[in-house]
């Protein structure tokens, strides 16, 4: 069957192509377009449409590499049936990877590195850089987190290139920290923060967290039981539990941090997701970093990492003075000189040439359009994010109920990252975290959330079971 679909075009920021986009998914969702219906041809829609037949083709390009189309040679472009499809998985599928949606940085690589390979610098590239990386790299890094992160004030003077955010927060740590120094932190965290704990012998002490994250009473309860001196702390879209700080409490942390004199490691790798989100449906967040509040004892660990891809391993590291950024310099030495120029120099192009704010806001457009399709499969089980524009959902639970479920999904060959790797004081919080972004199509991750419903509901019988 073939339909002379008319879509209704809403008015907005995004391009032409987005709205198209936003349009097959509502009629798809809405019945209008049914599983196997013949769409019209490139020309045919742009006839109707009254728009180029370039834009109709970057559509449906961008349409079946999301799983809402397929064509077929010969036949067509047909409306996706949304069955995963096993032969694109090799092995478990995988939902413990915090990763964005490779297509949007992916289909601009190779005409970016095709151009750079023209460059007559390229000898630059392949020598060891300084330890805080090349002035061209780290420039283009306080460019990024101006206007991304809203670090306004930052310094590319004081800013390091690093191995992505990972790795600066390691520097910090080092920079900051003695050996077997307590870091206070959320009760459930980044797992990689208490992996560099237990691989330099610091102490991580979880903390009572709200829907705002961190409180700071317990901060302030914490530091006069334990004297730490320093805190770690994501106050945007945390993870694993997605949930973000208001003004209001990033301020108050910010006191007890001036009144105890503490330090404060702040990783902030998703804000530039959050408020690209925001920008693509015309609206503004004001996100400001703890950074900006207490710009003196504060160390900014930032990425493009999980706004571009996370092969690209490109952190960006804000030291609070020039003896800190000394600090972090020779940490870069002693662990691995200097980072690699490769990722650095794709990272800076596209942040020249604006591919960067072209890219993260399709990585936001479709990690929210990814949220909403969890958040419908998964009902009251998933706690709301705090932005939409989320890679990642808590689903707040025991943490016996969360091993449970691991164990269920991992029968039906779905790995889910399970509790113990980001609980730091399991009785305060506890929940299971799903990854969005690894799963090739929208279509591939509603199917694999059937079977997270399927395996919540069979805990759900578990516990209203009485025992006997």
């Amino acid at each position: 069957m073939e339909t002379t679909w008319r879509p209704h075009l809403e008015s907005g920021p995004g391009t032409l192509h987005e709205r198209l986009i936003d349009a097959l998914r509502a009629d798809i969702a809405g019945g209008v377009l049914s599983p196997g219906v013949r769409m019209p041809t490139h020309r045919e829609l742009a006839r109707i449409l009254k728009i180029g037949v370039g834009t109709v083709s970057k559509f449906y390009a961008e349409a079946e590499r999301l799983g809402l189309l397929t064509s077929r040679v010969g036949r067509g472009t047909f409306v996706a049936n949304g069955r995963l499809d096993e032969r694109r998985f090799e092995g478990p599928i995988d939902l413990t990877l915090n990763l964005p949606p490779s297509g949007p940085a992916a289909s601009r690589l190779g005409a970016t590195l095709a151009r750079l390979g023209k460059r007559d610098d390229l000898a630059d590239y392949i020598a060891i850089p300084p330890q805080p990386g090349l002035d061209r790299h780290r420039q283009a890094g306080a460019e990024w987190l101006k206007r991304w992160a809203n670090l306004r004030d930052v310094d590319w003077r004081r800013l390091l290139v690093t191995n992505g955010a990972q790795h600066g927060m390691s520097l910090g740590f080092d920079a900051i920290c003695r050996p077997g120094e307590t870091i206070l932190t959320d009760a459930v965290t980044f797992h990689g923060a208490s992996a560099i704990a237990d691989n330099r012998g610091f102490t991580l002490v979880g903390l009572p967290m709200d829907g705002e994250g961190l409180i700071p009473d317990a901060l302030e309860d914490a530091v006069l039981r334990t004297g730490a001196r320093i805190v770690y702390v994501q106050p945007t879209l945390q993870n694993p539990t997605a949930r973000s700080m208001s003004l209001e409490r990033r301020e108050a942390i910010v006191r007890v941090a001036r009144r105890h004199d503490l330090w404060l490691l702040e990783c902030d790798v998703y804000s530039p997701l959050a408020r690209a989100g925001a920008a693509r449906r015309g609206e503004t967040v004001e996100i400001v970093p703890i950074a900006s509040l207490a710009p003196e004892r504060t160390v900014y660990a930032g990425s493009v990492s999980k706004s571009f891809g996370a092969g690209l391993r490109v952190g960006f590291l804000v030291a609070p003075n020039e003896t800190i950024f000394d600090r972090l310099c020779l940490g870069m030495r002693a662990s691995i000189y200097s980072t690699g120029t490769l990722g650095p120099l794709v990272a800076a192009e596209w942040i020249s040439d604006g591919s960067a704010e072209d890219i993260l806001r399709e990585v936001a457009g479709e990690a929210e359009h990814r949220s909403a399709i969890a958040l419908r499969a998964l009902g009251s089980a998933v706690e709301q994010p705090s932005y939409p524009a989320s890679l990642h959902l808590w689903l707040p639970m025991s943490e016996l109920a969360a091993e449970r479920t691991a164990g269920r999904l991992l029968r039906q060959n779905v790995v889910v990252t399970p509790p113990s790797s980001f609980t730091i004081t399991g009785e305060l919080v506890s929940g299971l975290r799903l990854c969005l972004g690894s799963l090739p199509d929208q279509a591939s991750l509603d199917r694999v959330l059937g079977i997270v419903a399927s395996a919540l509901s069979a805990e759900s019988e578990n516990l209203a079971t009485p025992v006997i």
